[in-house]
């Protein structure tokens, strides 16, 4: 993605810009931690974790070329786990003095005190810690304040609503601007923090036409302003997926294949990967239980964590618990590696933790050759899915039913908007049907996807 050059995005400033000047130093947080670990070793604790985050952000909303919303984020918070032996205690606050620090201590420990021992309980193995670590790229603050937020945002809106006089309303554009620091610290000597940025804009657009309305949506979301979409691309792209639903209709039920556009690809991939969780595996409440080694997917399905990739939305040098992160397959020639464990879940299953304090990171479907188009032809006749409804999915059973809108597709070209339909299969049978993985890879989040296309499934509508 690029910057359009005949609109200027603001630019990006210096890390201790006052646009995004964080209030508190790296060294002020790290000693923030220090305190609250020996403020706990001080009772008696036997281990502690303590973490101490710090962000600031601006969101602004502007609906009709007036501005509806203007938030102004400067939020900070302390949470410390603490252990008396293999009884867990834990607490929070977000007030910074000294005599919340030493509340929150002692109302950790005092509840680790009254805790039931858990056998499974307790720190990482030292082993498995971050070290050292390279820097990834994730702080780039933005030079936006309100008013250019609010330009910026008219712009959006602007673009969108001029693309097509169908284009009836709009439920606003946006623009969100949020830079973080946090510092992790534990008694067993780890100590380790950085910046993160996360910037973003969108447009909602409402067309009419004889048969009704239709809304739609589109956004672009990076870690740094210059990977932005184009401010006027955003609103042209939204009026344009909005208009192009007009006149939707419902199918009959059949049995058909069903392609994935990216956006909602990314939906199945978070199946599997809530799936092989620790949690979702020591709980015995996944549709995967313990199918490591198990063909998962069909041979062809290349599966990675990558959370050491570059300016990624979903990357971090180390884990919740201090464990150093790392790139690693998940499915390998369709096979399942490994589960996503911390040190708890690891424990509870007789493993060694993977890293994965605070879940999967930039989780990266390998792509095939073929791209969106290609891939509608290779689906010759079926139905593009463009929007999920509702939850629908039980992830013991991997049954899956959830109702749907997208195009319904002939001779591989777009032929009609379809709504108010339902599609409805297995998962573990979704995932063994997968036909190919598209090039139109969508990074806009931690999951990373191109289309997906299934072989068959069941679209049930009149």
């Amino acid at each position: 993605m690029s910057t359009s050059p005949e609109r200027a995005i603001p630019e990006p400033v210096s890390q201790e810009d006052g646009v995004q000047a964080l209030s508190h130093s790296p060294d002020s947080l790290q000693a923030r931690v220090q305190r609250t670990l020996e403020a706990a070793q001080a009772r008696g604790a036997s281990d502690v974790q303590a973490v101490v985050s710090h962000s600031v952000g601006l969101e602004l909303g502007v609906r009709k070329g007036e501005i509806e919303t203007l938030e102004h984020e400067r939020d900070q918070s302390l949470s410390l786990i603490v252990y008396f032996g293999q009884s867990k205690g834990a607490a929070s606050t977000t007030d910074f003095s000294d005599q919340a620090l030493i509340d929150t201590v002692e109302a950790a420990c005092r509840i680790a005190r009254y805790t039931e021992p858990d056998p499974y309980a307790g720190m990482p193995d030292p082993a498995f810690k971050a070290a050292e670590w390279e820097d990834l790229d994730l702080d780039h603050p933005w030079g936006c304040s309100a008013v250019e937020a609010s330009e910026l945002a008219r712009t959006i809106e602007a673009a969108g609503i001029a693309t097509d006089a169908r284009i009836e309303n709009s439920e606003g554009a946006s623009v969100s601007t949020r830079r973080a620091i946090a510092f992790l610290g534990d008694s067993q000597g780890f100590m380790g923090g950085y910046r993160s940025t996360r910037h973003s804009l969108s447009c909602a657009l409402v067309a009419r036409d004889d048969a009704g309305m239709q809304r739609d949506y589109a956004y672009t979301v990076a870690r740094h302003a210059e990977d932005f979409t184009a401010a006027e691309q955003i609103g042209h792209e939204a009026a344009e997926r909005t208009v192009r639903r007009l006149g939707g209709r419902k199918l009959s039920t059949r049995s058909c294949p069903v392609l994935f556009a990216p956006e909602m690809a990314r939906t199945l991939i978070g199946s599997f990967t809530r799936a092989i969780s620790g949690p979702a595996q020591y709980r015995e409440s996944s549709f995967l239980l313990s199918a490591v080694g198990e063909a998962v997917f069909p041979e062809w399905m290349q599966i990675e964590e990558r959370p050491l990739t570059p300016r990624a939305l979903g990357s971090a040098p180390f884990d919740g618990e201090g464990v150093r992160t790392r790139n690693r397959p998940l499915i390998a020639g369709g096979v399942l590696q490994s589960y996503t464990l911390d040190s708890y879940a690891a424990r509870r299953l007789g493993l060694e933790t993977t890293g994965n304090a605070g879940g999967a990171r930039n989780v990266t479907v390998a792509p095939g050759d073929k791209d969106f188009a290609a891939l509608l032809g290779e689906m010759g006749t079926g139905f593009l899915v463009t929007e999920l409804i509702g939850q629908g999915v039980n992830q013991v059973t991997g049954d899956y039913s959830r109702g749907a809108a997208g195009f319904w597709v002939e001779n591989g070209e777009l032929q009609y908007p379809v709504e108010e339909i339902t599609i409805a299969g297995n998962l573990k049978d979704m995932f063994q049907r997968m036909v190919a993985v598209g090039t139109d890879v969508d990074r806009r989040g931690n999951i990373h996807t191109g289309s997906i296309l299934i072989e068959s499934m069941t679209v049930a509508g009149d």
